[in-house]
């Protein structure tokens, strides 16, 4: 029953999708047009490689994010986790510099999947509104890392050659983050599409019925999306501080916005069961040419915050128009 809700959902959604991701995938290439009209070194193969690069880390934190919200549920506290783990990985490599710089990481991931997990049951076992329960630990998983570090960062004469490699090593031009963050989406693509969990968490977001008919484990999934997108932030703070060779208590401050920012830009409904890949990819896309094209065109810092603040809030009236056409055909067929 959840396979032929979740393809009965597929085919009433599909063109709608099409049409919002040609949509965006049309806006993307106005900018760029723009942009190099502007300035041709928006176009460099050079300034190219260095936009994804640095739009890699927002990539792999929106596919966790993504989960989450598919569920009908969000995470502030994404940039603290980020702050955290990235803290505890450098300081890990720091006092034991023999250690393997996988074991950092998976030190990094681990941390933060507890993390993402707490957050679960927070949402699932205790109920409590998640942006409740994430604003809380928010705070919670800040303030443990200024506690744990005293305050104090660790700088990049502290971290091993290799620790600072993993983001800034590649194969060839292509960097090493942008190649973790192709692997991410590859396999959150075929989880979400093609397994029992992955159509389970667009179930929990779009009905409250067939889950209880179906008999879908609510709160063991709610719990999964939670721990997945903690999962995906241990692993970013631990890139995060490779790539700046800093770990500083303030890391991440407020990037949780950007985050959401970018899934709403691609598709996913803050109202839960809907989104895909295709569309989150071409979000993160998005904000990553803003970020690097309007500071080449010598656009002013808070017009650049404003301009953001805007595509975004156009981006989620659209999102809820949408909805509500979508909702006003449904009742419309079930009248007839």
């Amino acid at each position: 029953m959840l396979m032929l809700f979740t393809a009965n959902t597929g085919v009433k959604k599909k063109k709608k999708r099409s049409y919002r991701e040609f949509g965006m995938l049309l806006i993307l290439v106005v900018l760029c047009i723009i942009f190099a009209v502007l300035n041709h070194r928006f176009v460099s193969a050079e300034n190219l490689l260095d936009m994804f690069r640095n739009t890699a880390i927002l990539g792999i934190l929106s596919v966790g994010m993504m989960v989450v919200i598919l569920t009908g549920g969000i995470d502030l506290s994404v940039g603290a986790v980020v702050a955290l783990t990235g803290m505890i990985s450098a300081m890990l490599v720091r006092d034991h510099p023999g250690i393997p710089v996988v074991v950092a990481l998976l030190v990094a991931m681990l941390v933060g999947a507890v993390c993402g997990m707490i957050n679960g049951l927070l949402v699932a076992k205790g109920r409590i509104i998640p942006i409740i329960a994430t604003l809380g630990m928010m705070n919670a998983y800040r303030g443990l890392t200024f506690i744990i570090s005293d305050s104090a960062w660790v700088s990049a004469h502290e971290m091993p050659t290799g620790y600072k490699a993993l983001a800034t090593g590649g194969i060839g031009p292509m960097s090493n983050l942008v190649i973790i963050c192709v692997v991410v989406m590859a396999v959150f693509y075929y989880f979400l599409t093609y397994t029992k969990s992955g159509r389970s968490i667009y179930a929990i977001g779009s009905n409250a019925e067939v889950v209880h008919i179906t008999g879908i484990r609510k709160d063991r999934i709610l719990i999964l999306a939670y721990t997945i997108l903690g999962l995906l932030a241990g692993l970013a703070g631990m890139l995060w501080v490779s790539k700046f060779a800093s770990a500083q208590p303030d890391t991440a401050t407020g990037y949780e916005m950007n985050v959401i920012a970018a899934c709403v830009l691609g598709g996913v409904s803050i109202a839960g069961g809907s989104g895909k890949m295709q569309g989150l990819i071409l979000g993160v896309l998005l904000l990553g040419i803003m970020e690097n094209a309007l500071p080449l065109v010598h656009v002013s810092p808070f017009w650049q915050s404003f301009i953001r603040g805007m595509i975004i809030l156009i981006a989620i009236i659209v999102n809820v128009l949408i909805k509500r056409r979508s909702t006003a055909q449904i009742l419309k067929r079930r009248e007839i």
